[in-house]
């Protein structure tokens, strides 16, 4: 069956339950590419279920951040304050659950997870230059990751970089390296303002790309309610 891939769920717990109920009975085992916390209201259901149910989840930025490993003198002022709030509300086990994500690339079967990119986790894939910059870093025939909030990845060929289209089933060629960002769960930021994630078939070399609606509204309250930063919660509704 296939595998669910999912990428910063970004304690969206409205966004992670819509997309569990859409992907249901289509998938075998679950992988995340990070940032599980940080943005929204719900840290601790968010990684208390990724404790529970994912079989490899590497960490992300926020993650770092989140759990004190990482300095926070690089977020803007927003990510800032809710990371710091996040840092006040997680428990203890969650938070030594995040100390202990492995970094990416990390090889499961015979393709890669990373966080940014398969160069430095912490980079961004978002222009052809990037992932050019990037290309002698790439180990592996498929290497899945998040960080952009964007639905769809690049496709290396000999001679070109494209970027893949995610409105189409991705068919996995041998003679190519593929990118693929399964979009972001709970805080996409590719004008779709649905919940995103991925399947990927190892034995069919496909990778299906789907959106899910789930209830923004109630989402947003939460962030409201918390006291954190507005535009949290506003981009919910318009993907950016």
């Amino acid at each position: 069956m296939p595998h669910l891939i999912l990428s910063d769920i970004h304690a969206n717990l409205e966004a992670l339950d819509a997309v569990l109920r859409d992907a249901k009975g289509q998938y075998d085992l679950i992988l995340c590419l990070g940032d599980l916390v940080d943005y929204g209201a719900d840290p601790n259901p968010v990684v208390e279920w990724t404790r529970a149910n994912t079989l490899v989840t590497i960490r992300g930025n926020h993650d770092k951040a989140c759990c004190g490993a990482d300095s926070l003198e690089h977020f803007h002022p927003a990510a800032r304050a809710s990371a710091m709030w996040t840092r006040t509300v997680l428990s203890r086990e969650n938070v030594d659950y995040l100390d202990r994500l492995p970094r990416g690339p990390l090889r499961f079967e015979n393709y890669d997870l990373v966080h940014g990119s398969p160069a430095d986790e912490d980079e961004y894939l978002i222009t052809i230059l990037d992932v050019d910059r990037a290309r002698e870093a790439i180990d592996a025939r498929v290497t899945f990751f998040g960080h952009t909030h964007v639905q769809g990845g690049f496709l290396l060929t000999r001679q070109a970089i494209r970027r893949i289209d995610p409105n189409r089933v991705l068919e996995v060629e041998p003679d190519h390296f593929y990118l693929v960002n399964p979009g972001s769960v709970g805080q996409p930021r590719d004008s779709d303002p649905r919940a995103a994630y991925a399947l990927y078939s190892p034995d069919a070399q496909t990778v299906e790309y789907h959106r899910v609606e789930y209830d923004i509204e109630k989402a947003a309250h939460k962030i409201r309610a918390a006291g954190l930063p507005e535009q949290h919660a506003a981009r919910l509704f318009v993907g950016i």
